[in-house]
């Protein structure tokens, strides 16, 4: 059986949209990038951590196997977690303003014997924000507990001028990507 391994309602939507049958597992991993660590291999690693967290609380199951997910943002090699608090949202979104950033999420698939993992990068240009718009966005709550504090799928998109690569891994689950992976593990025809 597949198990996602994820708080996200998101990455759930998505995942469903591939007609899959899934448990939730509700897990708290540390998302803590290492000193020296290349944003894109701390978005495979936390990714990978997650599902082999998965694995370990479902690991009496017969054919279980874990989907485990990350998405970050990331501008000029820094990466935007999950804002602390609206000052925190309101620096990342002024950073992002009139800018080009990447959104790289990392999946990985897990079970007793197995493991796989794919990445989708994603480049999104934000137009310029006035201050405005800015606490607008803050106001509605929507950058709450989202990378870069913006949610793509919602009232943000509209800011955003140009997108190249995966709107649902931007939004947390590559289809494609992850599309890919079950099948692989035969999960998908």
């Amino acid at each position: 059986m597949l198990h996602l391994a994820s708080r996200s309602p998101r990455r759930a939507e998505l995942l469903a949209r591939l007609g899959l049958q899934f448990g939730l597992l509700d897990l708290d991993v540390p998302e803590q990038r290492g000193a020296g660590e290349p944003a894109a291999d701390y978005v495979r690693r936390v990714a990978r951590e997650k599902a082999g967290a998965g694995l370990l609380e479902v690991v009496a199951v017969p054919g279980a196997v874990v989907l485990g997910a990350d998405t970050e943002v990331i501008l000029d090699d820094r990466v935007f977690g999950k804002p602390a608090d609206a000052a925190d949202a309101a620096a990342m979104l002024r950073a992002l303003s009139g800018r080009t950033h990447e959104v790289l999420t990392a999946v990985s698939l897990v079970s007793a014997g197995r493991e796989a993992q794919a990445a989708s990068l994603t480049r999104v240009t934000v137009e310029p924000l006035s201050d405005a718009d800015i606490q607008r966005y803050l106001d509605s709550g929507d950058w709450q507990g989202k990378a870069g504090a913006y949610a793509i799928q919602g009232r943000f998109e509209a800011h955003v001028a140009r997108l190249e690569g995966s709107y649902s891994g931007v939004m947390g689950l590559p289809l494609r990507e992850t599309a890919g992976l079950l099948r692989d593990f035969g999960l998908l025809p």
